[in-house]
């Protein structure tokens, strides 16, 4: 019994030390890699300008929310970027149920193919990532729908510009939204004391596309405005009690 106790006191004296750099490894997170085809110009244009960028920023809101450690604060962000993600995707769907009656009415049931599909390898790594990919399907199939109105000459060709246009730019500035997210998470970690820590687990994301960085700032003002509306809000009640 005594040899084998000394036998494995040794061992355990021999282990090598866990590293500093070995405890800062980073977590293992659970991540399906998938196909995504998408046909239509408009999501492929809402697929290159903003996927990449929109799948950072939710990651490293993750990330910055966990080391800020504020569980109130993780349920608002959490729940302001459902909101945002579900009154876009409710939205597309309306519009689809529209055009697809349009279709029915007019006797028509079959949608063109298209000329240069592209094909994007993604990562699918949270709730949310999985939901701007199946809007970005959405989108392209609401854009099929328009496509097959316009060549059946239901829809004006101005018509069909107005409908493609406005639903890319809905889908940039959702974008946008998040990125602003992003952001005012990483200057509630700086303001407590966070900077560092944050920087080494989610290093910040240059926004490279002009319209996505306005639209975050855009985000970042209307979050402002409403914040010091509530602050207003609460004075004016405070003094009425």
């Amino acid at each position: 019994m005594a040899e084998a106790i000394a036998v494995t006191n040794e061992q355990q004296s021999n282990r090598p030390e866990a590293s500093p750099q070995a405890e800062r490894q980073p977590y293992s997170r659970p991540v399906f890699r998938q196909k995504l085809v998408v046909n239509s110009l408009q999501a492929q244009r809402v697929m290159e300008r903003s996927f990449d960028r929109v799948s950072s920023a939710l990651f490293s809101l993750d990330v910055i929310l966990r080391i800020i450690g504020d569980q109130e604060e993780i349920d608002q962000v959490e729940e302001i970027i459902q909101n945002h993600i579900s009154a876009t995707s409710e939205e597309m769907d309306n519009a689809m149920n529209q055009l697809r009656k349009i279709m029915a009415d007019n006797g028509i049931d079959a949608v063109p193919g298209y000329s240069a599909p592209a094909e994007y390898t993604i990562e699918i790594t949270s709730p949310q990532v999985a939901q701007i990919a199946r809007l970005i399907r959405s989108l392209d199939e609401l854009m099929s729908l328009v496509d097959t109105l316009w060549l059946n000459s239901i829809l004006s060709s101005q018509q069909r510009s107005d409908a493609t246009f406005q639903w890319q730019q809905r889908l940039i500035k959702l974008a946008g939204k998040i990125i602003g997210i992003e952001k005012r998470a990483r200057i509630s970690a700086h303001s407590k004391g966070k900077e560092k820590e944050v920087a080494e687990a989610a290093p910040e994301q240059e926004t490279t596309d002009p319209e996505l960085s306005r639209e975050s700032e855009s985000s970042d003002e209307e979050n402002q405005t409403t914040k010091q509306k509530k602050a207003k809000d609460k004075e004016k009640e405070t003094k009425a009690a």
